[in-house]
């Protein structure tokens, strides 16, 4: 006669030992499939709004936030606006900066890739092109970039005049950055940049520009970054009305949100 015990116990491990085998031999799941596009939007704050070194906030705080909308197919749309204060120290009116940029992103071979686009600079009711000398601020460029591994190269062009400086299109910026995942959800990038102004008499505009930005991704949509900027632009151009210098050297902090 069986024991009651020990053939409850023998059950109980021929039960566990199946329910083991099932789990180990058992098909994995299929991964879900990749969308077809995603969009996203982001809304951030900045100490100093610099754009090309320069800064566009007369060195003061600005809000900033965007919207992309990314295909898998490489095909990319966005907007984005920050709140600036050159125009109006240009003697223009108030206004915002609106970016509307599309474009195509795809591989060339392994951990090569490009990136082709335009971009679109809109400042509402500037006024710029009323004064004397002047152009409206209003301005379009075309881009490409080449990205090996961890290091872009990206050239602007503009096809109008360039922020509001008088027969300056086909003005040119060149750039050259990177990018380094240190860990944590650190990146460091550093970059450097020259700005041509073209047309006659507009050299004196152009300038180059670095900067070294570290930004910490805390993973739920919330980064901060750190950013240390400057160029060698004249000085006695890039300046805001109280005279400061927004070309110079300084630290701009910055906070984004992205869902």
């Amino acid at each position: 006669m069986k024991h009651p015990v020990r053939s409850s116990l023998y059950l109980a491990c021929l039960l566990a030992s199946s329910l083991v085998s099932a789990q180990t031999t058992a098909p994995a799941a299929p991964a879900a499939p990749e969308p077809d596009y995603t969009l996203s939007y982001n809304v951030g704050v900045v100490s100093d709004y610099r754009y090309r070194g320069i800064s566009q906030s007369r060195l003061d705080p600005a809000a900033q936030g965007g919207i992309d909308f990314v295909a898998k197919n490489g095909i990319y749309l966005g907007t984005w606006a920050s709140t600036i204060q050159w125009i109006k120290d240009a003697g223009g009116a108030d206004s915002v900066e609106w970016d509307l940029y599309g474009g195509y992103k795809g591989e060339i071979t392994k951990d090569l890739t490009f990136d082709v686009g335009a971009l679109r600079y809109e400042y509402a009711n500037n006024k710029l092109g009323k004064i004397a000398g002047m152009a409206d601020a209003s301005t379009d460029e075309i881009y490409g970039a080449l990205t090996y591994g961890l290091v872009t190269a990206k050239y602007s062009h503009s096809l109008s005049n360039l922020f509001g400086y008088a027969s300056s299109k086909n003005s040119g910026y060149l750039e050259l950055a990177a990018a380094f995942d240190v860990g944590n959800g650190v990146t460091l990038a550093p970059h450097i940049g020259h700005q041509t102004v073209g047309g006659s008499g507009n050299g004196k505009y152009s300038y180059t520009d670095y900067s070294f930005a570290a930004t910490k991704d805390y993973g739920n949509g919330l980064a901060l970054s750190a950013t240390v900027s400057g160029t060698d632009a004249n000085k006695s151009l890039y300046i805001t009305p109280a005279g400061k210098f927004t070309g110079k050297a300084g630290l701009q902090l910055g906070l984004k949100y992205s869902f």
